[in-house]
């Protein structure tokens, strides 16, 4: 558990807020496995028939807290839990609803590639700086961002670490509406009770339909996650590590 993750259930709709806004709702491993316990309880949850993701302040998430995820491989041997977390909203069973309230950097926009629907608040921008890290893609974004937005703008996005605001999110079809900061919840909430208001063992099999490539998407995680976590080991994210703790640009060598 975290006390940086909140959830509620209300209404059928299960609500994970990421609270930790002194730390611009950077993710630890703990968070992660939070999330992950809830998404995955929420499977055989007759209670729950929705769940919305949203950030607590003016953040949706940083990202990974870079001092937490540098220890990863320093902890107990097993499946670590944002590698639980990923495969939670992947094959989460129940519809998931993005509630983007701010800036989603990492993390923070791959997992819009797991979620169900994504609406995005007009202060929000997105971006995903893994090559400026020294690490590469993850959550099977190599394989789904160039199916959502394109090849060039996902290489734009994965390679250059392009930065989008909202409307250009909307444009390319990485979030389906944007909205004013002060709307974003409620119309995350209409959504939610349109869903929870229908048919459930429908609206399951719809969703288990349109996700007909998850396989495919889970092979390309554990690529992923393979030459992720050779590039955790690297000097090249030793540098950005110590580069960001430093408050300057990383130099990479050859």
């Amino acid at each position: 558990m975290s006390e940086h993750i909140k959830t509620t259930v209300d209404n059928r709709i299960m609500t994970i807020t990421i609270a930790r806004p002194a730390r611009k709702n950077a993710l630890t491993q703990a968070m992660y496995g939070a999330m992950a316990d809830a998404v995955n309880g929420a499977n055989t949850d007759k209670g729950v028939r929705a769940i919305i993701f949203t950030g607590e302040g003016d953040m949706f998430t940083a990202g990974n807290d870079l001092s937490d995820f540098a220890s990863i491989e320093e902890r107990e041997s097993g499946e670590p839990p944002v590698t639980r977390f990923l495969n939670a909203i992947r094959d989460a069973e129940k519809p998931l609803i993005a509630a983007v309230n701010g800036p989603a950097i990492g993390v923070g926009l791959t997992m819009l590639l797991h979620c169900d629907i994504s609406y995005a608040a007009d202060t929000a921008n997105f971006r995903a700086p893994f090559t400026q890290l020294g690490l590469v893609p993850e959550a099977g974004s190599s394989l789904t961002l160039p199916r959502v937005v394109g090849r060039s703008m996902a290489n734009d996005i994965l390679l250059a670490g392009r930065i989008l605001s909202a409307a250009e999110a909307l444009d390319c079809g990485l979030v389906s509406r944007v909205v004013p900061a002060g709307d974003l919840m409620k119309m995350a909430m209409d959504t939610a009770r349109k869903i929870a208001a229908s048919a459930p063992s429908a609206i399951l099999k719809s969703k288990a339909l349109i996700n007909h490539s998850r396989d495919e998407i889970a092979d390309q995680m554990r690529a992923e996650g393979k030459i992720f976590a050779e590039q955790l080991q690297s000097p090249e994210f030793a540098e950005a590590a110590a580069a960001f703790a430093q408050k300057r640009a990383p130099v990479f060598e050859d």
